[in-house]
């Protein structure tokens, strides 16, 4: 992966921040920007949803740096931030299901730790900070595809956080004179994605299933749909909006999608297709709370102003998933 480069000649000047580097995102743009000449990139990240596995092969590098720690504390992030020129912040306490049981943790890593870091990047003198939101902050608005401007009422406590994210870079932008920009994932997979763990994502969930002889657990009818984004389409983005010289395009949330827009059946029925287990069942449960029903993302405002271009789109990302795991958990 990464053979086509996203960026200009900049990067090899750069000392990059990930947080949350060791999880799947971070670990991927880690991956990224190693193999593409950057000066420095640094990994905060305490390991809670993130794993070592996931950076174990660029700790020899000497351009490489990991820090084990919190963004909930605000003398790790500033140790973080030391020395560095932009940052890149993937890190947040995932999951709409978890938010559900547990809204106090959310909320401590996506809104304290999100604050905790601009502080730390303002302090250091870093203007630039490009952040993870989420498609979820749309919320009950129906309408699609969905188009950056207008949001409805969020329906979990992780939706919440990230629209507050939003809402503090906006007000961070004009207080600090620093430059934000906010991508809104949809529903990001490939590979690196853990299949363990209560709050896994639905692809490797899927495609463990398929491979250990175990049903398919769909919530609902599984007739809601989703613009599934290959994770190559995410670290492309990232890497155009930290190093973007457009001034339009600064102090801006983007939705970062395909614009395409398939069911969780079709999805299950993908998997059990390229994974060769036509004796996999479909088991439907009880629908989740808190979960949007339909969701497609309008990609047009990062197009124009990062000059995003997806070069994966839904089925070719699968496949490729699909390999990495048939290679990685058989």
């Amino acid at each position: 992966m990464y053979d086509t480069a996203y960026h200009g000649p900049t990067l090899v000047e750069r000392r990059i921040l990930i947080t949350g580097g060791a999880g799947f995102i971070g670990s991927n743009l880690v991956a990224y920007l190693l193999k593409h000449g950057v000066k420095k990139v640094r990994v905060l990240d305490n390991l809670i949803s993130g794993s070592l596995e996931n950076i174990n092969s660029f700790r020899s590098d000497p351009r490489f740096e990991f820090i084990k720690g919190d963004i909930r504390e605000l003398s790790d992030c500033m140790a973080a931030c030391s020395g560095m020129d932009l940052v890149c912040h993937q890190a947040a306490l995932g999951s709409v299901p978890r938010s559900v049981k547990e809204p106090h943790l959310t909320t401590s890593h996506n809104i304290s730790g999100f604050v905790n870091m601009v502080v730390a990047a303002r302090d250091n003198g870093i203007k630039r900070f490009v952040y993870a939101s989420s498609s979820s902050v749309y919320g009950d608005h129906t309408t699609l595809p969905k188009v950056e401007d207008t949001i409805g009422i969020p329906l979990s406590p992780y939706a919440i956080t990230k629209y507050n994210n939003e809402v503090f870079a906006h007000n961070f932008a004009s207080l600090y004179d620093m430059q934000f920009i906010g991508l809104r994932y949809f529903n990001v997979f490939g590979p690196n994605q853990s299949p363990d763990g209560a709050y896994a994502a639905v692809i490797p969930l899927f495609a463990k299933a398929c491979l250990t002889n175990q049903d398919i657990l769909i919530h609902g009818d599984g007739l809601q749909t989703r613009d599934f984004t290959f994770v190559e389409n995410v670290v492309q983005v990232n890497i155009k909006a930290l190093l973007t010289e457009n001034t339009n395009a600064l102090n801006k949330v983007y939705n970062v999608g395909c614009g395409g827009r398939y069911s969780i059946l079709q999805l299950a029925q993908g998997i059990i297709e390229y994974m060769d287990s036509p004796n996999t069942k479909i088991v439907h449960q009880a629908p989740r709370e808190g979960d949007i029903r339909d969701s497609q993302a309008s990609i047009q405002l990062a197009k124009k102003l990062l000059h995003y271009d997806p070069q994966f789109d839904f089925w070719k990302g699968l496949q490729l998933t699909v390999a990495y795991f048939k290679e990685k958990l058989t």
